[in-house]
């Protein structure tokens, strides 16, 4: 019988110990951000990439490069094309290669190759030929996204590494919006959660496909859309449920009406978030991570807003000018704009 008490009273302190461990720390909400200058260049850097210690970047004028971010140092070069340099928007990764990704026809696509130097993977030349974003699921597989060409999005797709890509037919994709593409804007119209994927559209439409890209869905957002301008602009995921979209029109910053929207059941619908509230216009939205989907962080040529309440209130924290973030850890990114990369510590 003591044994049996004894055995119990154990057994429930292991229970106690569990329970306090599995505890989940409170998000940091941030009431500050520190901007500092980690690289400097007459460019405009819309695509970053954090890989490992590394951060990678690609701009316009054929410039591309990395930076350590243990010790600052910068290697940047320049890639050309017969007599045409390249003006890169987009960029990805995985474990092993660096990609990065030209707007107009040609539209280039490079990887990591032997000697340090890229290698041409993919060519597409063509009236109406422009990409705008691409990203990894995996180590094998890629996806990368432009304009509509023929009725339909251009979906180029890779499965062995990025050494091969292959473009979509509009056979297998959701007819198209006249004029429909994404904005070149931050390399944020991707976004990925497992096998799945959302595109996020002009036309303030998302395209998700639960297969990697084979078979594709289309929801509707409530993002207004009318104008060549508007549109979305960014998209994030949390986890495959928890998204968020953001826009507006960069000729009309100070409009923050149906601009910005949240999506609880994976992208199927959407709701408004503070509608007619600053921000405005805004060309990168992303997550905090560990925030437990409540941080958010938004920038533009505007200025850096942060939510602590998933987007419902949003507080301007800095009116340093950026097109892209991403975070490193729960406090730390690194953004870039027009001439720089910076280190953004929120506090």
């Amino acid at each position: 019988m003591n044994f049996i008490l004894f055995d119990m009273r154990y057994s429930f302190l292991i229970l106690i110990l569990l329970a306090s461990c599995s505890k989940v720390s409170k998000p940091i909400v941030f009431t500050s951000v520190e901007v500092s200058e980690v690289y400097t260049d007459s460019l405009s850097i819309r695509a970053i990439e954090i890989m490992g210690n590394s951060l990678a970047f690609a701009a316009n004028k054929g410039t591309f490069g990395t930076v350590d971010l243990t010790t600052g140092k910068v290697r940047a070069n320049i890639e050309k094309y017969h007599t045409t340099i390249p003006q890169f928007r987009a960029v990805a990764h995985t474990s092993n290669d660096f990609f990065m990704l030209s707007i107009e026809s040609p539209a280039l696509l490079y990887k990591t190759g032997k000697n340090g130097r890229m290698e041409l993977v993919y060519v597409e030349e063509g009236e109406g030929v422009f990409y705008d974003a691409m990203t990894f699921l995996n180590d094998m597989e890629g996806i990368a996204v432009g304009d509509s060409i023929d009725g339909c999005l251009s979906i180029i797709t890779t499965s062995d590494g990025g050494a091969t890509w292959f473009k979509t037919p509009c056979s297998q994709l959701p007819v198209g919006i006249e004029g429909e593409g994404a904005f070149a804007a931050s390399n944020t119209n991707i976004v990925t959660v497992g096998d799945e994927v959302w595109v996020a559209t002009t036309s303030g439409r998302i395209l998700y496909s639960s297969d990697k890209g084979k078979k594709w869905d289309v929801y509707t957002t409530p993002l207004r859309s009318n104008e060549p301008t508007e549109g979305i602009y960014s998209i994030d995921f949390y986890d495959n449920q928890l998204g968020v979209v953001i826009g507006g029109d960069y000729t009309n910053p100070n409009n923050a009406s149906a601009n910005k929207a949240i999506t609880k059941d994976g992208g199927k619908t959407w709701e408004l978030l503070a509608d007619g509230n600053a921000p405005g216009y805004k060309s990168c939205i992303q997550f905090v991570p560990g925030s437990s989907g409540k941080g958010m962080v938004a920038v533009g040529f505007t200025g850096i807003s942060y939510s602590s309440d998933m987007g419902l209130n949003w507080k301007e924290l800095s009116q340093d000018s950026f097109y892209t973030l991403r975070f490193q850890n729960d406090s730390v990114a690194y953004a870039a704009g027009k001439n720089r990369i910076s280190k953004l510590v929120f506090k």
